[in-house]
Parts: structure tokens; C-alpha cells; sequence
């Protein structure tokens, strides 16, 4: 196998199609190669077991600003503006309630504040009182046909794209990508990128199946971006936590979405219930939040590759001493290392989700098997600090690593938005910007 493309795209997951639809249909590149490891397309963070289906819009996200929500919005009305037009034949987008749910005075009170600050920005948004919420969802806010005791308050909306099948979205950017005339697309699925060399103004990658050469580069492979960075000799200086999450099922008691108030102390989401588009009739509630001795989950052979790219220091674990110095951070941890324990996960468990709903009793909760990703967050060794957030190597001429979208799949479009424009900078090709709808919205710059 010897290929030669303007743009090589390294990993199949939402990020690495929804890049191949947007060069295809917005740029005048007109030879785009695409290579993912695995048989088939969104095998790893975007299938729908790995990530909790969600498409974040910023609006019951607790830890983010007005400024940062209002640039997630644009990212999840990207992803719907696609859903109605050129995905429209595909089941994508699903329409859900969601909230956010404030239990006891302080986290009521500071729903009640957010509401003064958003309402204005989203206009299906709604202060929803336990009257409300009990019409909405009457597992959270009833218990044994009376009120809960505490007082509870919510902010959400009825009916709205809330859900998102990543994993069939990648597929339809991939089907929307070869639909495009004139435009040399192509995949190579089941082929490993053992690694990137520059030969002047070409990059060689050798796959364990040849050599695909590209004159710009674009890696969307979670970890493997950094493990590929570090092999040309980019992102030395960083090293990476590896976090993974696990789910639990119940019965289905939640209608639609129910997230908690994030706490600000903690990087880690906040245990929400979810309706599982791949398992009707069972909620699925978590995720609970581990260090993880891999590079990708449920990979074994994944363990040595974390070792070459955690690059063990003093400065990175300067960064995990701090992470443990803080009270809160150090006995989530800890909590969340018993999840792990089968029955007594269970058990602890049990009363993290009965914050949602008080009902559920022991066995009703399952551990969901094998259900769960992996989110490497990076380490920046120089400033000692680990990065939230997005995770994104750029050294230029035409080479791009992306390790972790932030917010997760929602960011896809967006996010691809910004690469293709860096790439046609570099390649002289043309990007038709005013043709991407919701350009004139704000922009991932302006974070």
C-alpha cells in the first residue's frame, strides 16, 4: 500500500469524521485519506458505551461560564444544524428532557442565581420548582407518593436535542464526506500507525500494512495523539492522567437527562442519569471517575504505551501531589477507587444516586460491564499543572494532534472548524468559511 493525500486523518472516532466531512464539503482539498486502527469506525471514546450520549450545550453544565457556554452552545448547534440537513436520513440527534438539579438551600441558591445570568442567552431554559420537576420527572422529586423533604430546584428545559449517538454520527459524517462530487475520499480501516517521519516538505507515515505519505496531518486518536506527538519529538513536555469512567444501570426511572451541581473543586463531571440510547428501558447513572494504568480502555496492550507517555518525573508528580493535597479531590478518590469493589460499589454507589432518585433501592443497581472510556487529561511538566479542558498539540506546518475534545463529542464540528482552517492556511487551498453555518457565532478562540 502507497497513498499520497493532501490531508491524512488519524483515527475514526466523531472528531476524526466530522474533520474528513468538513475538508470534503468546505475546503477546496480535493485528496483526503482517513486511517483508523480499528475494523470499523467510532470503536473507542465515540461508541455509545464509552461516553454518556450527551450533547453539551453549556446551558446545566454547572462549571462553566457564560462566555465558555456560550461557545459549547455554538459547537451542539453545529451538530444539530447537521442532524436536520445533511445527516437528516440518519437517526442522530434525540430529543430529551434534561436539568440540572439543585438539592438543600446553597445549591438551589446558586441555580436560582445562574438562571439571572443564562436565562437570557437560552431561551428554552426554565427555573423549574418541585412542582415542576415532579411533573417532569416524579422519581426525583416524589418519594412513596409525597414531596421530598429537601428543598429541590432545577434548571432545564422540556423538549430539546439533548442526546447524541456519536458513534452513528461518525458514520453519517463519513457517508455525507463520500457523497460530495469531485472529491477523492478514503478510509483505511484495520491498519495501525506505528509512526510519523517529515521528508521534506512530505509526511511519511508508516501503518503495519505500508507507507501513506500526506502533505498535512491531523491526529484524532485520544492518547495515541500524544504517544504519536512524542515519537516525532512534539509534546515532550507533557505527560497525561488517565482517567476512566464506569456507569451503572437501573430500571428506568428517569424520563430524560438529570445532572447534579458540579463541584468546583473537583475536575471531574458530576453523577448524572441518563436515558441509554443502546439499552431501552434502563437508566444509565454515573460516571465515577478512577485513574486508569492505560492509554486506551479495556486495552491491555495499551499499559506499555501509557508508560512511554507519562514520562515520569518530578514534575509530573509535583502535579499528582497537589491533586492529593486537596481534601476534596483526595477523598473523591478515594471514594471512587471503592466503586471498583464489586457489592461494595453497590452500596456506595447507591447513595450517590439517591441524591437523583431517593427511591432506588440496592437492587436496583447494576454495575454496567464493560461499560465506560477513558479521558487522558494532560499534564503541562512546564507549569506543573494539569490542563481541564481540551487537549490540542499544534506545533504547525501542517501537523495537528488533538488528544481530548472538550466538551467530549459535542466539540467535533467545531473543533474540526479550526484544524481545516490552519490546514488550508498552510496548504494554500481555499476554506470556505462563510459557507459553515454559524460562522458568525462565537468561535473556540475566544475561550
Amino acid at each position: 500500500m502507497h497513498k499520497k493525500y493532501q490531508l491524512l486523518i488519524i483515527g475514526g472516532g466523531v472528531s476524526g469524521t466530522a474533520l474528513l466531512y468538513m475538508a470534503t464539503k468546505y475546503s477546496g482539498l480535493q485528496n483526503i485519506g482517513l486511517i483508523e486502527k480499528h475494523t470499523e469506525l467510532a470503536q473507542v471514546n465515540s461508541h455509545g458505551g464509552s461516553n454518556s450520549q450527551t450533547m453539551h450545550c453549556g446551558d446545566i453544565e454547572t462549571n462553566y461560564t457564560l462566555e465558555k457556554a456560550l461557545i459549547v452552545k455554538r459547537a451542539a448547534d453545529m451538530i444539530v444544524n447537521y442532524a436536520q440537513t445533511d445527516g437528516k436520513d440518519d437517526k442522530l440527534v434525540h430529543n430529551f428532557s434534561k436539568m440540572v438539579l439543585g438539592v438543600g438551600a446553597q445549591e438551589c441558591q446558586q441555580l436560582r442565581d445562574r438562571f439571572k445570568v443564562f436565562s437570557d442567552h437560552y431561551q428554552a431554559m426554565r427555573l423549574l420548582e418541585a412542582n415542576d420537576i415532579a411533573r417532569i420527572e416524579p422519581n426525583v422529586a416524589i418519594v412513596n407518593g409525597e414531596k421530598r423533604k429537601e428543598e429541590i430546584v432545577a434548571l432545564g428545559s422540556e423538549d430539546e436535542p439533548t442526546a447524541v449517538d456519536f458513534g452513528a454520527l461518525a458514520r453519517s459524517f463519513v457517508k455525507s464526506a463520500k457523497a460530495v462530487p469531485g472529491k477523492d475520499v478514503n478510509l483505511h480501516l484495520g491498519d495501525t500507525v506505528t509512526s510519523i517521519e517529515k521528508n521534506g516538505e512530505i509526511y511519511q507515515v508508516n501503518t503495519e500494512q505500508g507507507i501513506i505519505e500526506a502533505d498535512a496531518i491531523v491526529t484524532c486518536a485520544s492518547g495515541y495523539s500524544l504517544y504519536l506527538a512524542q515519537k516525532m519529538g512534539y509534546g515532550l513536555d507533557c505527560s497525561v492522567l488517565p482517567m476512566g469512567g464506569s456507569f451503572y444501570f437501573t430500571p428506568e426511572v428517569l424520563n430524560g437527562k438529570v445532572y447534579t451541581v458540579q463541584n468546583d473543586k473537583l475536575p471531574f463531571a458530576a453523577v448524572h442519569g441518563d436515558p441509554d440510547l443502546l439499552v431501552p428501558g434502563k437508566t444509565r447513572f454515573g460516571p465515577t471517575a478512577i485513574v486508569l494504568p492505560m492509554l486506551e480502555r479495556y486495552n491491555i496492550r495499551s499499559v506499555p504505551d501509557l508508560l512511554r507517555v507519562l514520562r515520569l518525573d518530578s514534575d509530573v508528580f509535583a502535579v499528582y501531589k497537589d491533586l492529593l493535597g486537596v481534601k476534596d479531590i483526595r477523598n473523591y478518590l478515594i471514594k471512587n477507587l471503592l466503586f471498583e469493589v464489586p457489592v461494595l460499589r453497590r452500596v456506595l454507589f447507591l447513595k450517590e444516586v439517591q441524591k437523583i432518585v431517593p427511591s432506588l433501592k440496592f437492587e436496583d443497581v447494576k454495575f454496567a460491564n464493560h461499560i465506560g472510556g477513558l479521558r487522558p487529561q494532560l499534564i503541562d511538566k512546564n507549569t506543573r499543572e494539569l490542563k481541564l479542558g481540551e487537549g490540542k498539540i499544534s506545533p504547525g506546518q501542517g501537523l495537528i494532534f488533538n488528544l481530548t475534545p472538550s466538551p467530549g463529542g459535542t466539540s467535533c464540528l467545531q473543533n474540526a472548524e479550526l484544524d481545516l482552517k490552519h490546514i488550508c492556511e498552510y496548504l494554500n487551498v481555499p476554506f470556505f468559511e462563510n459557507e459553515v453555518p454559524l460562522n458568525n457565532a462565537p468561535t473556540a478562540t475566544a475561550a
